[in-house]
C-alpha cells in the first residue's frame, strides 16, 4: 500500500452505483472494483452515489489526499496498481498468458455485458441498477443517452445490428471456452492463490452478472 495512506492511516471509500440482485454493487464495471479490494484485505467503506449515476466517473476509490476514477489511467484497479495502493497482479502481469486472459475478459466479455444490458434486454435490469431512484423522465432519458452510447461503442447500426449481435456473443463464446480451458488447469499462471483468487472471483462475478440481468429481464 502507498506509503503516504499508510502512514496518515487514511481509510478508503469505494464509491460505486447501487446494490441489487443480492450484489453489494450490480453495476458490472464496480463490483470488479469492490472484489478486487476484498480479496486485497484492503480496509474500505462501501457508499453509493445516487444522485449521478451516469457519471463515468463512477465506481471510484476516495481518501482524504487520494482519489482513483474510473475514467482515469484506464480505471480504478489500474490506477491503484500504478498508484502502489494494491497490486494483486504483480507477479503475474507480465505474463502473455495472463495478457490474453485479462484482454478478453474486458473485450469480449465485457462486450457481451454491456449488450446485453443495455441493448438486448428490455432496459429493466439497467433501471434497477442506474436509474431507480431518479424521477421517471429523468431515468429515461438518462437510459435512452446511454443506449445510443453503447450502440456507438460496440459499433451497431441499423444496418449491422444482427451480424454484430452474432459477433458480439460469438466471441463471448470463444472467450468464455478458453477460460473455461484454461481454468481447467492445475497450474494456470501462477501458483500464488491470491492471484488466482482474484482471477476467478472476476471471472464468476462477469459470468454470475450475466446470467442474473439476463434472468432479471426475461
Amino acid at each position: 500500500m502507498d506509503e503516504s495512506i499508510q502512514n496518515e492511516q487514511q481509510r478508503l471509500t469505494l464509491v460505486t452505483r447501487k446494490a441489487c440482485f443480492g450484489l453489494p454493487t450490480a453495476c458490472p464495471s464496480c463490483l470488479p472494483v469492490y472484489i478486487y479490494l476484498k480479496l486485497a484485505k484492503v480496509p474500505f467503506d462501501l457508499s453509493y452515489n445516487l444522485s449521478f449515476p451516469d457519471s463515468d466517473q463512477i465506481p471510484y476509490v476516495d481518501a482524504d489526499t487520494y482519489v482513483a476514477y474510473n475514467n482515469e489511467k484506464g480505471g480504478v484497479i489500474e490506477s491503484l496498481k500504478e498508484d502502489n495502493i494494491v497490486n494483486l497482479d504483480s507477479e503475474v502481469q507480465n505474463l502473455p498468458e495472463w495478457v490474453s486472459a485479462l484482454a478478453m475478459i474486458n473485450s469480449w466479455l465485457s462486450d457481451a455485458i454491456l449488450y446485453e444490458l443495455w441493448v438486448a434486454s428490455d432496459g429493466s435490469s439497467a433501471h434497477k441498477i442506474y436509474y431507480s431512484d431518479l424521477p421517471w423522465p429523468i431515468g429515461k432519458l438518462l437510459y435512452l443517452k446511454q443506449v445510443y452510447n453503447v450502440k456507438q461503442l460496440l459499433g451497431i447500426s441499423k444496418d449491422n445490428a444482427e451480424r454484430r449481435e452474432e459477433e458480439i456473443y460469438r466471441r463471448a463464446t470463444m472467450a468464455y471456452k478458453a477460460l473455461s480451458t484454461r481454468l481447467g488447469e492445475d497450474s494456470f499462471f501462477s501458483d500464488n492463490r491470491q492471484v488466482m483468487r482474484w482471477r476467478d472471483a472476476t471471472l464468476f462475478e462477469i459470468f454470475s452478472f450475466f446470467i442474473i440481468t439476463k434472468k432479471s429481464s426475461s
